[in-house]
């Protein structure tokens, strides 16, 4: 999927019942918390995740709506939390990155994993393996690594069969996370979903019922842990049987039209 022009973005009508999915945001600000994926999620995705379109007032919103929730507000990402910051520079809200496995916490703390040698040199044999599969990109995250085949849906299946090979070398303390067009090794301790629940754990976050939103398999851990406390999990895209998520918003770019409604709808 390529970016979406800005000038083109669909606008939530409030009066519709997809622009008032977030109106719980605006009539009881206190008591939720929201949890953003970033990718398909706030932003549109892209042929390669460098390429990636952030419209220049999507940051300025997202501070706003902060600012409504007295900082209850955190990104959930696959992304490398410095990456992640880059994105939305200068607002630093609380981030879980590389799908929890580096955590920054409101009052600025971070929590995250040391890449040890032996990983960096998988990643090294995984970029060696695929130079010449025209189309892969393998991304090094840090801590984790993903293998994009976006471009090169043909090359899946030996893909695969790489992926889960490195994950045998990679050892018990990894886990295969696959995505859209995307298998990625993680630390097995990370999940959205695990840090939802550590965020819910730390004020601003605590005693707070959850929101999480989110597009990709990744995401429905987090949609569990929403379900589970009795918040509302909310998938971007078409209504599929295959997620835990209560409801759906059509698109990056509708979500991104109902903050921007809740982010100038006035102080609380």
């Amino acid at each position: 999927m390529l970016p979406t022009d800005a000038s083109r973005e669909a606008e939530a009508d409030p009066s519709q019942p997809e622009g008032r999915t977030l109106d719980i945001l605006k009539s009881r600000p206190k008591d939720y918390a929201l949890f953003l994926d970033i990718d398909g999620t706030l932003v549109d995705l892209a042929e390669r995740p460098e390429a990636i379109v952030v419209p220049p007032d999507l940051a300025s919103h997202l501070q706003a709506v902060s600012s409504r929730l007295d900082g209850a507000l955190a990104l959930v990402t696959g992304r490398a939390l410095a990456y992640a910051d880059s994105l939305f520079s200068p607002f630093t809200p609380p981030i879980a990155g590389l799908h929890g496995a580096e955590r920054r916490r409101a009052d600025g703390s971070i929590d995250g994993l040391a890449t040890d040698p032996a990983f960096k040199t998988l990643k090294r044999s995984l970029e060696r393996v695929t130079a010449d599969w025209k189309g892969i990109l393998i991304e090094d995250k840090g801590a984790a690594v993903a293998a994009h085949y976006r471009q090169a849906p043909e090359w899946q299946a030996s893909l695969e069969a790489v992926m889960r090979s490195a994950l045998e070398e990679a050892g018990p303390d990894y886990a295969l996370q696959r995505g859209k067009m995307v298998i990625e090794i993680r630390p097995a301790r990370a999940s959205k979903g695990a840090a939802v629940r550590a965020f819910l754990s730390e004020p601003p976050f605590a005693g707070r019922i959850p929101v999480t939103i989110g597009d990709d398999l990744t995401d429905e851990a987090m949609f569990k842990v929403a379900n589970e406390l009795g918040g509302l999990s909310i998938r971007i895209g078409e209504p599929t049987e295959e997620t835990a998520a209560q409801t759906t918003i059509a698109s990056a770019a509708t979500l991104r039209a109902i903050l921007k409604d809740l982010a100038g709808s006035g102080s609380v």
